[in-house]
């Protein structure tokens, strides 16, 4: 039997620049054990990221050290189930969370943060406080605060627009879980829309994502997010009339597809 293939030079150096599967080698008809192996080891990540559970106690906690008041709510899914094969159901807040939206209301606000968990729990964990604990002193060097805090389980992008016109937000960011990868299970995504309320489209968003240690930093995050605050709230608008001109490294996608996938999408 022969050995498995080694791929060549340009292949491995290929490698090291990017997590994409190439250059696997084959034994063989098939692939090498190695890379199975590790195929079968980040697909179980990948499925373990989106049944993992929401932390809410902690990202409220966290979001209160860095002085936001956060309430929890819920969207009408009533379990990862539900939330899975009814994606409908993580759009809309139930009864109860609109109740208390309602009573917290008190006048309008410039901006609202969302954090729900979306299809990486896992993602929105590792890194929802510490992308906001980079974001406000951005948002504070052009004046803006941040008004509300929600903390949103079984939450796909479009319920933060119900959220947002509840509070009367003129502007929300929701941060929430991607669908996570197998080279990247906690990916984080930013959703920002201008004068929120349900039946949005999502060429009235603009999206920030990639959030997470092997893809876009806090700060780099930070900075772009904070920037298509400042400049949609000046504008009056958000998604594809709204181009990311914030000077980041890299280019970054704003609008989005028609369904929240974990790729960009509601």
């Amino acid at each position: 039997m022969k050995p498995p293939s080694v791929p060549s030079r340009s292949l491995r150096d290929l490698r090291e620049l990017t997590p994409a599967r190439v250059g696997l080698g084959r034994a063989g008809a098939s692939m090498p054990t190695e890379a199975l192996l590790e195929f079968t080891l980040d697909h179980a990540r990948a499925r373990d990221a989106v049944h993992a559970a929401f932390d809410v106690q902690a990202i409220t906690a966290g979001l209160g050290d860095l002085g936001l008041e956060a309430f929890a709510v819920a969207s009408r899914a009533r379990n990862r189930k539900d939330y899975l094969r009814r994606p409908d159901l993580g759009r809309m807040l139930d009864e109860a969370s609109r109740h208390l939206l309602t009573s917290r209301r008190c006048g309008s606000c410039r901006l609202a943060i969302v954090v729900g968990d979306g299809l990486s729990p896992s993602a929105v964990n590792a890194h929802a406080v510490g992308l906001v604990r980079s974001l406000i002193p951005r948002l504070a060097d052009d004046g803006i605060e941040i008004g509300h805090a929600v903390v949103a389980s079984g939450a796909r992008v479009a319920l933060g627009d119900e959220i947002g016109a509840i509070l009367g937000a003129r502007m929300i960011v929701m941060l929430i879980g991607e669908r996570p990868g197998l080279s990247a299970p906690d990916s984080l995504g930013a959703y920002l829309t201008f004068a929120p309320r349900v039946g949005l489209t999502d060429a009235e968003r603009n999206c920030v994502s990639n959030i997470h240690g092997a893809g876009l930093g806090y700060d780099e995050a930070g900075l772009r997010i904070a920037w298509l605050v400042r400049e949609g709230l000046a504008r009056e608008i958000t998604g594809v009339a709204l181009k990311d001109e914030s000077g980041g490294r890299t280019p970054q996608r704003i609008t989005v597809s028609s369904s929240h996938s974990g790729k960009p999408a509601t």
